[in-house]
């Protein structure tokens, strides 16, 4: 979340542009109320001084009347009366009386008594003794400094109508100015403080607008995060409040339909994941958007890899079909991932997604992964192939040398017993072949049941090999590394003994003369390992995998002349499975193979076994 500035947010706007409001309408106040002010106050002062000049008129008048012939003593009484005038207002600075033909009879500045008996020529002067009107100006007592403004105002003394003279009076009028400076720096400071008081109540104020946003806000940004526990609190009742109120009500409805999503969306992942078959989906180019986890296994692709590609790409069919083809696919489409060392085949079978208009949004694929069943409908295939093979070697024996004996051979005394013979281990190899078939059969219907007991698997195992030390051939050697110590365990003695028939009977018949035989014991924590170890041919590295399947015989024709049935090894594999061991092939470092298998074992209390 990018982190908002307090100039940039909007209780910053509010507070400004509450400000600038009240700056416009304190300016338009303070410009129209100085404005008025001024005037006013200038009105007072010059009313105030025209007022006390009335008096000042007549006063002058008559002097001038009275003195007509005497100017000495008129200047004199001028003089007098117009100290006098001065003093009783602070404001004035000088007042003049002039006779009708310009020249000044008097003057309050002591100091400037010098101008008494000259002629004015003020402009204002000649105006008002010509015109018998009054005149005034505001001018600057100093040019160089404009803080010295005075008010000069030049009335005429009249009698009967007839102007006689006139008062040139200069006033002091920067104290009014001076004193709308005051009013106004008053009123400016005022305003700044009503200003700061007003910013103040305004960020107070807004708060109460921008916090429930603000809430709102990082509600939204924890929603977007996936947090809906968050509530907005309701500050009021008011347009804000309601848009709290919605907001809350709106994050609960998100929350529900978002637990609502995520749940079909868990049971579609667990669907997905715990599928045995593998799901592709792709939109409507064909480009994969769903891959689930026993699909990629099944490809040997990843999921990042996969996601994007075109599911042709992905199935490695571009060579034979296109993407609209999946689309017209009736059946399925078997795909042969088959290698050197290990048969792979998968099965797809398309689906095309529509939507409701009937357009076409994509294509689900489900794939099947049918090794197995093409393994089992093989092994059928050969089961079928190899026992009609084995039947028909020993049938064709029997159907001929039976033909024989019924076409007149039974009367040979040499050759009908030995015919008969034949027959009888023809017949014989069959039963054997029949019995194990049988045996097969139950084993792999569970029929078959195990009837465990406990065992001292190094006496049973010495017994065994002491019993084929006594039927071996006098040139194979048989070489025992046993343990001495007991090794009690709960197995089906009849079966394991079977299987160890079975093992130790093929290493007697492949070893050569001078072979030997080496027999092995080794214990572990939960397991004993069963080793037999034969010096013949051996079996080549590729077939060590596979000698444990019905019928498997790496010399074939030898084989059937020892009489083997080539189940013999696949029913032991059978039996130590059942016993919830392991058996396998290995080469024998020298020469020759060496069979292994494990059986469970786990210690027992000698109080147990008696």
């Amino acid at each position: 979340m990018h982190k908002m500035r307090f100039f940039q947010s909007v209780q910053f706007k509010l507070v400004i542009m509450y400000l600038l409001l009240i700056i416009v309408a304190m300016q338009v106040i303070g410009a129209y109320f100085v404005r008025e002010l001024e005037g006013q106050l200038e009105k007072n002062f010059q009313d105030s001084i025209t007022n006390s000049i009335t008096l000042l008129d007549y006063n002058a008048r008559e002097e001038i009347l009275k003195n007509t012939d005497n100017t000495v003593k008129l200047q004199n009484d001028i003089r007098e009366l117009l100290v006098d005038y001065s003093r009783a207002s602070s404001n004035i600075i000088e007042v003049r009386i002039v006779d009708e033909k310009g020249k000044i009879l008097g003057t309050s500045n002591l100091n400037n008594q010098g101008v008494v008996g000259q002629k004015s020529n003020d402009p204002l002067v000649k105006r008002t003794l010509s015109l018998g009107t009054t005149s005034e100006d505001k001018i600057y007592k100093d040019e160089s400094n404009k803080n010295n403004r005075v008010w000069v105002n030049v009335s005429s003394i009249k009698n009967k109508g007839e102007v006689i003279g006139a008062i040139y009076l200069v006033a002091d009028i920067e104290s009014v100015y001076k004193q709308v400076d005051d009013i106004t720096n008053i009123f400016i400071t005022g305003t700044l403080i009503a200003m700061i008081i007003t910013a103040v109540l305004g960020i107070l104020l807004s708060r109460t607008i921008t916090k429930p946003i603000v809430e709102m806000k990082r509600q939204a940004y924890a929603m977007a995060r996936g947090n809906y526990s968050r509530k907005v609190k309701v500050y009021g009742v008011d347009e804000i409040g309601e848009l709290a109120d919605s907001f809350n009500t709106l994050t609960k409805r998100v929350q529900e339909a978002q637990a609502m999503t995520e749940g079909e969306r868990r049971k579609l992942s667990s669907v997905l994941a715990y599928m045995t078959d593998g799901v592709i989906a792709t939109d409507r180019r064909g480009k994969v958007i769903l891959i689930n986890t026993p699909a990629e296994k099944m490809l040997r692709v990843k999921h990042e890899s996969a996601n994007g590609r075109s599911i042709i790409d992905v199935l490695d069919i571009g060579d034979k079909f296109q993407f609209e083809d999946l689309m017209e696919v009736d059946g399925s489409l078997t795909m042969d991932r088959s290698t050197s060392d290990k048969p792979y085949i998968l099965r797809a079978n398309f689906s095309v997604i529509q939507r409701e208009t009937g357009f076409n949004n994509g294509v689900i694929a489900v794939l099947h992964d049918i090794t197995d069943q093409e393994k089992v409908d093989q092994e059928r295939r050969d089961f079928v192939s190899n026992v009609s093979h084995e039947l028909r070697t020993p049938l064709t024996s029997m159907h001929s040398y039976l033909e024989a004996l019924s076409d007149g051979a039974w009367e040979d005394k040499e050759i009908a017993p030995r015919f008969l013979e034949v027959t009888q281990n023809e017949t014989e190899r069959m039963i054997r072949l029949v019995n194990d078939l049988l045996k097969l059969s139950r084993m792999d219907g569970g029929r078959e049941q195990l009837e465990k007991s406990f065992v001292n698997f190094t006496d049973f195992f010495n017994h065994i090999i002491d019993r084929f030390e006594m039927m071996k051939k006098e040139t194979i050697m048989f070489k025992r590394h046993i343990p001495k110590e007991p090794v009690i365990i709960e197995i089906d003695e009849d079966k394991v003994m079977q299987v160890l028939d079975n093992i130790i009977s093929n290493a007697n018949k492949y070893s050569p003369d001078g072979g030997r035989i080496s027999f092995y014991l080794k214990k572990y924590e939960n397991e004993i390992e069963v080793s037999i170890a034969d010096e013949g041919l051996g079996v080549p590295d590729e077939d060590l995998a596979t000698i444990f399947d019905r019928f498997f015989r790496v010399d074939k024709a030898r084989s059937r002349e020892m009489g083997g049935t080539g189940l013999g090894l696949a029913i032991a594999r059978e039996v130590i499975e059942a016993h919830g061991g392991r058996i396998w092939a290995e080469r024998n470092k020298s020469k020759g193979t060496i069979i292994k298998f494990t059986l469970p074992y786990s210690d027992l209390p000698e109080d147990d076994w008696e």
